[in-house]
């Protein structure tokens, strides 16, 4: 039995930037230990795995890992896959693909040019806010000074899904000077549920984007840089509207929204463009996170 399999960058521009994406199609006679075992030779930063390809309770069964363990949600996984849903199974212009994912069923929009996919937007989970650290604590874990985080608003646990610590700087120089104290890291997640970290930035390298993000993935992941990070974008999306970052209307009914460009994946030359969307009103959330998917490859493993 061969096994079909496509590899997509997501939220790329253009080919061979963005978020590496593995998807095998037919995967449902594979063991978790066959899936985990492919996961580990793609060794992408996620590998999923199409398990029907007919509806299931109005979606498609797909299960995500990494190199080391698998995922309850990530999000270019989310948007690479439905890609590959709707050119390969699909084959229709279908304005929505949902996927049941292990945090639960998660629809993704597809944005269209004439016939070709544009964009594809997924709405996240409403986040779940968890605790909060001192500058003093996380510093030393980026290879920062204290001075270079921004105080204006909290280090914080961020969940949509999948949890992440986002954290604030100051300017696109702590930006790129970050760099992950691993043994460091593995002593903070021990205290965390929390075991990733998001950094960002107020200053960008284009003009057109208005933050910089860059993503360090849990330990055991088996990467150590992310490119492009939906779940995370989608966890900074929150924690934006949450704090008003951006400012907002003192009208409580208006609520704060957010419709911004970001930047992710230039230190480890993959460079990428996420889209955020994001409103809270009356204490309800809406998150969505966008990018395009570009086609590398396909064929079989045997």
């Amino acid at each position: 039995m061969t096994l079909p399999f496509y590899v997509v960058d997501v939220f790329a521009e253009r080919k061979y930037a963005g978020n590496q994406l593995a998807v095998f199609q037919c995967a449902d006679s594979l063991t978790t230990e066959e899936m985990q075992a492919i996961a580990k030779e793609m060794n992408y930063s996620e590998t999923t795995f199409i398990l029907a390809e007919s509806l299931q309770n109005d979606g498609y069964p797909v299960r995500i890992f990494t190199p080391a363990q698998e995922l309850p949600f990530a999000g270019h996984p989310t948007l690479g896959t439905a890609f590959i849903l709707q050119q390969m199974i699909i084959q229709e212009s279908v304005s929505t693909v949902r996927l049941n994912l292990a945090v639960g069923q998660i629809p993704v929009t597809l944005n269209y040019v004439e016939r070709d996919i544009d964009a594809l937007w997924m709405r996240q989970n409403a986040p779940e806010f968890g605790q909060r650290l001192s500058s003093e604590t996380i510093a030393p874990v980026l290879g920062l000074s204290p001075d270079q985080i921004d105080d204006r608003t909290p280090i914080e646990e961020v969940s949509t899904g999948l949890p992440f610590i986002i954290v604030p700087l100051k300017n696109l120089a702590a930006l790129q000077q970050a760099s992950v104290d691993r043994t460091a890291l593995f002593k903070l997640v021990e205290t965390t549920e929390a075991k990733a970290i998001l950094i960002f930035s107020p200053e960008t390298r284009n003009l057109d984007n208005q933050l910089s993000v860059r993503v360090f993935v849990e330990p055991l992941a088996g990467v150590v840089e992310d490119p492009a990070t939906g779940s995370a974008n989608g966890c900074l999306a929150a924690y934006l509207v949450q704090h008003s970052y951006f400012g907002h209307s003192s009208d409580a009914k208006r609520g704060a929204s957010i419709d911004i460009r970001v930047e992710q994946g230039y230190e480890i030359g993959r460079p990428s463009l996420l889209m955020l969307r994001a409103k809270k009103e009356n204490e309800a959330f809406e998150i969505s996170v966008g990018g395009k998917v570009i086609l590398v490859a396909k064929g079989e493993f045997v």
